[in-house]
């Protein structure tokens, strides 16, 4: 790896992805990583193995403190608050938490009992991001929601009692046979539901999704742009500032997990399918850390190691030796790409620093091909950032895919 500027770990923002991959119904759109639920209740034994996943990071980590934590899924607010808050408290005994570390939660208003956001609260649950999608009820049944907008209506309702201000509200544009009249309704009811946060995103077909195999009728490319734009239009009317491709946020309220993804920030991950990015030291760099899909396989992937590593105790933290999933180092080659592909989805762009820094690369990895990104008319420079210009945006897949290798 040629180095432009050495990359420091130490300076880096940490964050802590915790996949809890079980939902109610698989719903047709979906490519995530996540599982019908077969039981009542999601195995009480998953905890543990988070647990242990997490004590398996731990030598990566270097005494880092984590910023923010994200329990996404699935459907995590499937388990009950007592769960979280065992995890919380697991996390903190054994590694620091930055003073005022962001919780949130992923959250389905078909799933949520009355009462229960206040036990998540106790929990030290202090953000929620809640899946509305939309607000018609024929949409709803189109992608397979088990929710009404009723439900979601109460839910918000029951985040203002438990006093869990700062949520986020998942919305869906282009959705089936919708009409820009009905999207822009979907964000008229939205707003006016006070969150924080809001994400506003194409409604795409996916690989491996119903959808894709059976396509429903969408809006053209032409109606769907149009729907962007009016709402974001809309959205910034009503204070939601566009920072990122589909995530607008009030004063504050950025997501710093999220941000942390685009910033080119290390993260890890934990739970069946989860994906991590840890930088280690020179020549190592950077490292991609991915655990088992299926949850079966990766409870088994965890007891294994349990069986087979070494416990060392060292205070109030518990050390294994063992490591838990696939970790592949990046090539250097790939670096410039990977980078390109978080930032540049940023509205505030990137300075060079910031690439040098974070890849351990040279300005000349990359100054050709920015310099082409800037002719073509898809990036804007004002020193020191470059940032997409409104066309980069538009067709963000084709500046980014300037920097594959």
């Amino acid at each position: 790896m040629s180095t432009g500027a050495l990359i420091s770990a130490g300076a880096l923002p940490l964050t802590l992805y915790v996949h809890m991959p079980w939902c109610v119904r698989k719903c047709p759109y979906c490519d995530f990583n996540s599982h019908q639920l077969t039981s009542a209740a999601p195995s009480p034994d998953y905890i543990d193995a988070l647990i242990r996943d997490f004590e398996s990071e731990l030598a990566d980590l270097g005494g880092r403190p984590i910023d923010a934590i994200f329990f996404g899924g699935g459907t995590p607010s499937l388990f009950a608050p007592e769960a979280f808050a065992r995890l919380l408290d697991a996390f903190a005994t054994r590694t620091p938490l930055a003073a005022h570390v962001e919780v949130t939660l992923e959250a389905n208003p078909g799933t949520i009992e009355r009462g229960r956001f206040a036990g998540y609260r106790d929990a030290g649950i202090n953000r929620v991001s809640l899946g509305a999608q939309t607000f018609a009820p024929r949409a709803l049944a189109r992608l397979g929601r088990i929710h009404s907008p009723d439900d979601t209506f109460r839910a918000v309702e029951e985040l203002h009692a438990a006093g869990l201000r700062n949520f986020n509200l998942d919305l869906m544009y282009a959705l089936p046979e919708q009409r820009l009249k009905e999207a822009l309704e979907d964000v008229r009811r939205a707003c006016a539901l006070e969150p924080r946060h809001i994400s506003h995103y194409q409604l795409t077909l996916e690989p491996g999704t119903v959808f894709h195999s059976r396509p429903p009728p969408l809006p053209d490319e032409e109606a769907a742009f149009r729907m962007q734009s009016e709402c974001q239009a809309l959205l910034a009317d009503n204070g939601f500032a566009q920072y990122e491709v589909s995530a607008y946020a009030r004063e504050g309220a950025r997501c710093r997990h999220n941000l942390n993804y685009w910033r080119f920030g290390d993260y890890v991950g934990i739970g069946a399918g989860a994906h991590g990015k840890i930088t280690a030291s020179l020549p190592h760099g950077v490292e991609r850390t991915e655990k088992a899909r299926q949850p079966r396989a990766y409870l088994e992937q965890v007891a294994g190691i349990e069986q087979s590593a070494g416990i060392e105790q060292s205070g109030t933290a518990t050390a294994r030796t063992g490591r838990i999933g696939e970790r592949k180092p990046v090539p250097a080659s790939d670096l410039p790409f990977e980078f390109m592909l978080n930032v540049l989805r940023l509205n505030e762009g990137f300075a060079m620093a910031d690439f040098e820094s974070r890849t351990g690369l040279g300005a000349s990895a990359v100054e050709a091909r920015l310099r082409s990104a800037l002719e073509r008319g898809l990036l804007d420079f004002a020193p020191p950032r470059w940032r997409p210009s409104e066309l980069g945006r538009r067709f963000l897949n084709d500046l980014q895919a300037g920097f594959l290798p």
